[in-house]
């Protein structure tokens, strides 16, 4: 999933929300003001420069997964792709900064304010003067109002995906000229700067007809640095160009070329002079890092490992090598102190330990059929990667590499003739080319014209409990599960390898940097295996009961759901399961790389879409619930005092009734899903440390929100949420308390873990009636807590967002929370490098 601008919103808000009148709640504790994080933990990496220095003209392949099935971002199927084209070619009248914090688009607006509380909410919208749509028309009050009665509810007609706020205004109405809007509310509304992004043409929202089906493959009028241009499914690409009525500053780019690749296809793609732009998984980062070290000795900008400079061959690679061990070593030392006193490190970690000591260039094996860890893949790369310089520096023609075949690279900025050799699994490359103007170039991969961007994604990893039934249904069991972790090590193992600040997520429902943000966590309490047993004790889970064995098809004390397939002769294939403790299936993971498609059947279509280069130094503090220190958390966050941790709980699995507590944990099997099979696996070890097994199943891709989350289908499952600048209006649907339907059935809305509670619910109610902004954000924090202490959903970690780009492409890249500034993309001139820091935004 990703998100840039309006498409963190669109996302968030892909799916009809519920909104209930304000109940009044007993006041509740929540961390205060002074605990919330001002800056984001990383920074944009862009490559920020100033107009002047970047060419007119060019154009930008960017990669998105599909060619969007409709530039409706109102409608279900709206996707990335929907909302990266609005951004580029529609009005929105507020933007996010590099904090994820809404400020107002002045190309579109002057200004907008509350300007009446009472009876009702008023507020007034002053637009630009120049803001006109691509066909001339004034943007005015009839393009507000067309929106508001098509996102209203009031006809079903309209086939909308989600009114939130909508839903609450009274009327639209124009106020002393042309260029002011006045909008009334029927019921107080906390979020109404989340309205109007984006404002669509009254010609797509004029009729029931047209906003079903008039946007869905063109937009003819348009109000944006860019315009539609063609939407060519069969090609796999949208075009944009220059909007001749724009007012703002001139685009900087000709077109920007939205292209379909998948992204196991990526590195291949960039390789092949197909894009300029792609968002890649860890392991095609680190080709294109390596490919980078080889050109010159040393990993461009945004690189995720740091080599010296050396001399080439042989010394080269003892020098990187001895580096390489170097870091290695420190990692493992910094890791290994921050074990817990139970000593319930998992084995894996333990491997990884004695892997970081060996040189990256030590090919070794783990015994593990499906896959090594990311240290051996990388040790692998390093191997492949100098025999290939050495064969390069030895032979000046190439002898038939195999899949060896020429290109010619078109970055725009230059032209450079490239021979391209077919990378193998390993990421090897070897090459031979020829830059213009020189005599001799040295031999070089295609891929070394990229380098990688990174930050973070503004979007959080969690591991989901199911409350629905079996053992999790228990909230002691919930929070036993929650305080065995260790929510530090497992940021670590996905983000350290990339350069990126490892710090665990606190909140659920905003992040580092946004205004809302505050770690909550304390109101659950910190890793304890000690009063995990404890609670888990409580709960009737002793040691050393007598155990019911079951068929291998009877599921032990978990919610019910089929398995994976299986190999035939038993052993876990790529949809197969297996229990902790047991040997690896074929495919088990190594190494960190993106996470499984998004959340729900409105929400799968949400997957591909993610200045300065980035330091560690620049991250944020990640702060602690400090009120709930030494108070033990909320209410029933610990076992009952008194309670003893039971003797030896981690030497085997609990029981209870006959039954061993068994978890079923749910993991998709494709190979983008690297990362969280890998957290599965840890996590899996810290359970087995207080005496949960955990059963691991891995499903395909494609079914694994449909058929196992949206349904209920698990036990335990990893899955990520984006943030958003409006919490009190999207997050609600996510941690709603699921409710009786009218046929029987449960509805959760998005609450694919379904705990919830009634407090949360009227925490969320409050915060959505509350125009006072402090008091928004302690109501928020407030809710947050109570999600912390139900222990449905377990935050940990902000998702990796890595982008390749073509050297000299400027102002794009990983964004973080950032809205794109469209109009300042390009290509830099000729020896000109991208600024210290980032251009003026619009």
């Amino acid at each position: 999933m990703s998100h840039e601008g309006v498409g963190l919103r669109a996302v968030m808000r892909s799916a009809a929300f519920l909104t209930a009148g304000a109940l009044a709640v007993p006041a509740l504790a929540a961390c205060s003001a002074d605990e919330e994080t001002d800056r984001a933990v990383a920074v944009q990496d862009i490559a920020p420069a100033s107009r002047d220095l970047i060419a007119d003209g060019g154009t930008l392949r960017w990669a998105v997964d599909a060619v969007p099935e409709t530039l409706n971002t109102f409608q279900a199927d709206a996707d990335a792709a929907t909302s990266r084209v609005a951004g580029a070619v529609l009005p929105s009248m507020y933007r996010l900064d590099a904090n994820g914090r809404p400020q107002v688009d002045s190309d579109y607006l002057e200004s907008a304010k509350v300007v009446g509380t009472s009876p009702k909410q008023v507020v007034l919208y002053k637009l630009n003067q120049q803001a006109v749509w691509s066909d001339g028309r004034e943007i005015g009050a009839a393009d507000f109002a067309a929106q508001w009665r098509a996102l209203s509810g009031k006809d079903s007609a309209y086939w909308t995906a989600r009114n939130a706020g909508y839903d609450r205004i009274e009327k639209i109405e124009r106020g002393k000229n042309d260029l002011e809007v006045r909008v009334t509310f029927s019921r107080p509304y906390a979020d109404w700067k989340a309205l109007f992004s984006p404002l669509y043409p009254k010609d797509v929202m004029g009729t029931a007809d047209s906003f079903n089906d008039g946007a869905r493959r063109k937009l003819k009028v348009s109000a944006g640095p860019f315009a539609v241009k063609t939407v060519d499914r069969k090609a796999g690409r949208v075009r944009l160009t220059r909007n001749t009525r724009w007012w703002g500053r001139p685009s900087k780019l000709d077109e920007i070329d939205l292209v379909a690749v998948a992204r196991d296809k990526r590195a291949e793609a960039l390789a092949a002079d197909e894009l300029d732009l792609a968002e890649i998984d860890p392991a095609e980062a680190e080709r294109v890092t390596l490919a980078a070290r080889n050109k010159d000795g040393a990993p461009l900008q945004g690189a995720s490992a740091t080599s010296e400079k050396s001399e080439k061959g042989t010394s080269k690679r003892k020098s990187e090598k001895s580096e390489s061990e170097e870091e290695d070593g420190k990692n493992a030392t910094e890791e290994k102190s921050d074990r817990d006193e139970e000593g319930t490190r998992s084995e894996k970690t333990e491997k990884s330990e004695k892997t970081e000591k060996k040189s990256r260039h030590d090919d070794s094996d783990e015994g593990d059929e499906g896959g090594k860890t990311d240290k051996d893949e990388k040790s692998a790369q390093h191997k492949k990667s100098a025999e290939g310089e050495k064969s390069a520096e030895h032979k000046k023609t190439d002898e038939g590499d195999e899949g060896a075949e020429s290109e010619k690279s078109t970055g725009h900025a230059k032209s450079v003739e490239h021979k391209k050799t077919h990378e193998d699994e390993e990421g090897a490359e070897g090459e031979k080319g020829s830059g213009a103007g020189s005599k001799k170039a040295p031999a070089r991969s295609a891929l070394s014209e990229f380098v990688i961007r990174k930050s973070l994604e503004p979007a959080y990893t969690q591991l989901a409990l199911n409350g629905s039934e079996g053992p999790l249904a228990d909230e002691r069991v919930r929070r036993a599960v929650a305080r065995a972790l260790d929510r530090k090590e497992l940021a670590r193992i996905v983000l350290r390898p990339l350069g990126l600040p490892a710090e665990p997520v606190g909140s659920h429902l905003a992040l580092a940097g946004q205004a809302a943000y505050a770690d909550g966590s304390g109101a659950l309490g910190d890793q304890d295996a000690a009063e995990a047993r404890a609670l888990l004790a409580d709960a009737g889970w002793v040691p050393g009961g007598p155990v019911t064995e079951q068929k291998k098809t009877e599921k032990a004390a978990g919610s019910k759901g089929k398995k994976g397939d299986s190999a035939e002769d038993g052993r876990p294939g790529a949809g197969g399961t297996y229990d902790l403790g047991d040997d690896k299936p074929a495919g088990a993971v190594r190494e960190p790389a993106q996470d499984p498609k998004d959340h729900a059947r409105k929400q799968e279509q949400q997957t591909g879409v993610r200045p300065g280069a980035f330091t560690d130094e620049q991250a944020a503090r990640n702060l602690e619930g400090r009120q709930y220190a030494g108070q033990g958390g909320l209410p029933g966050a610990y076992a009952p005092k008194g309670t003893a941790a039971p003797a030896g709980a981690a030497a085997g699995v609990l029981a209870k009734d006959g039954k061993p507590l068994t978890l079923r944990f749910v993991v998709p099997s494709g190979a983008g899903s690297d990362s969280l099979r890998l957290v599965a696996d840890r996590i899996a070890k810290m359970l087995q440390g207080i005496g949960v097994r955990t059963d691991i199943t891995k499903v395909s891709d494609e079914s694994y929100f449909k058929d196992h989350i949206a349904s209920g289908d698990y036990d335990l499952a990893l899955y990520s949420w984006p943030a958003s600048a409006f919490p009190a209006t999207d997050a609600r649907p996510i941690y709603a308390k699921p409710v009786p339907a009218a046929d029987g059935s449960l509805s959760v809305e998005q609450n694919y873990t379904r705990v919830g509670t009634d407090q949360v619910d009227q925490l969320f109610d409050q915060a959505l009636s509350t125009l006072n902004e402090d008091e928004e954000r302690s109501l928020v924090r407030k809710a947050d807590a109570r999600i912390w202490a139900a222990a449905g959903s377990i935050p940990l970690y902000q998702r990796p967002q890595l982008a390749a780009a073509r050297i000299g492409l400027a102002n794009t890249g990983a964004f973080g929370f950032q809205t794109p500034v469209y109009e300042d993309m390009g290509f830099l001139k000729k020896g000109a490098k991208p600024s210290a820091s980032p251009s003026k935004t619009r």
